[in-house]
Formats: C-alpha cells, structure tokens, sequence
C-alpha cells in the first residue's frame, strides 16, 4: 500500500539512519530496516556542473547513495565537463526520476565558461532523455525555501552541508569537506521535488 502525501511528507522529514557500504566512486549507504529493492524507486537528485553531483534518495527522503559528478578534463580550454557514459552508467542503472537543479546565464560569467557549464547541462538532460527519466527542474532559490535554507550566496555551501548532516546525522561523512557542498545540494534538490510533489500530488 502507497503512503498518503502527509505520511511521504513526514517521512521526509524524518528519513532513517543507516549503516555505510563501502563502493568505489561513490559513498553507499542501505537502511539498517530493510534493503534498498524494498524501498521502491530510486530518485535522483543532480546538481548541474563539473563540481556537482548526483544523490540517490527513496520516495521517503532517505539518502542511499552519492556520486561525485563524474567529469574529465576534456571540456574548452581543458576544462573539466561532464562525461556522459559515465553519467549513463549511474543514470540507467539507478533512476525512475530526477529532480534536476535549474541553471541559466551566470552573471559577469565569461564565454568559455558559459559555454562548459551550457555544455554540462546539455550532457544531463540527453542522459536523462535517453534514459527516459522524467526530469523536474528546481530553481535554487525554491530548493533552499523549502528546505528551510536562507536566501543568497552568503554562506551558501556550509549552510547546505549543515542541512544535510542535520537530516541524515548517521550519514554525514559524505558531507564533511568543504568541497562535499554538490553532494548536499543534490541531496537537498531532491528532497526539495519530493516536498513539491507531497503539496501537489
């Protein structure tokens, strides 16, 4: 039986704990209560760009998995773009949806790196679209609002990692760089499309 809206909801609020399993590339964790197969689809989280990342939550807000975004530097100028066979491979292999932060034009942002981060969101959508993910974008500033973020840059990166340890304190060592702000972006991107949809459904 599906749990209602206001039962999804709660359980965002309140995702269990679980134990590490340890996986090359990426930081796996599966619920001390049941396995991953029980707990129905997959959702994906993406924050868009060569310093992003991707996380892999249940409908219930869990967090079960988190990848780096997988880049190499082969982008203009030797830049660092997103590689998408190996985005494929963690798409295909774990998605039923997405919930994808929305990007456009960056202000004073030059042509060269306009052009690499366009690219990397064109690489994201066509791995999504191939897949046949349904995607929903997220503005950045509607993620921190539902998810109890302050507005504005100030801050920004630790305010997203505090948030995320705070909802997953038994699963904070992905989070613990300071670099580590892309992986609690997109697990935050997530919960933030699955506390949209719990409204609207």
């Amino acid at each position: 039986m599906r749990a209602s809206n206001a039962e999804r909801a709660a359980g965002l609020r309140h995702a269990a704990g679980g134990s590490p399993i340890s996986m090359p590339g990426s930081i796996r964790y599966q619920s001390t209560a049941h396995s991953v197969a029980d707990q129905g689809s997959i959702i994906l989280g993406i924050d868009i760009g060569a310093s992003g990342a991707i996380a892999l939550l249940t409908g219930a807000g869990e967090l079960v998995d988190v990848f780096d975004m997988p880049v190499l530097a082969d982008g203009p100028s030797g830049r660092r773009a997103v590689n998408a066979p190996l985005l494929a491979e963690i798409i295909f292999k774990h998605a039923s949806k997405a919930f994808v932060e929305f990007v456009g034009p960056r202000p004073g942002e030059g042509a060269v790196g306009a052009f690499a981060f366009g690219r990397s969101r064109g690489v994201v959508e066509g791995v999504l679209g191939a897949a046949g993910v349904r995607a929903t974008t997220t503005a950045p500033a509607a993620c921190k609002r539902a998810v109890g973020l302050p507005a504005g840059p100030e801050g920004a990166k630790d305010a997203a990692r505090s948030e995320a340890i705070r909802r997953w304190p038994a699963k904070a060592a992905p989070f613990a760089r300071v670099k580590d702000d892309g992986r609690a972006e997109a697990a935050l991107i997530t919960v933030a499309g699955l506390l949209r949809e719990a409204r609207h459904v």
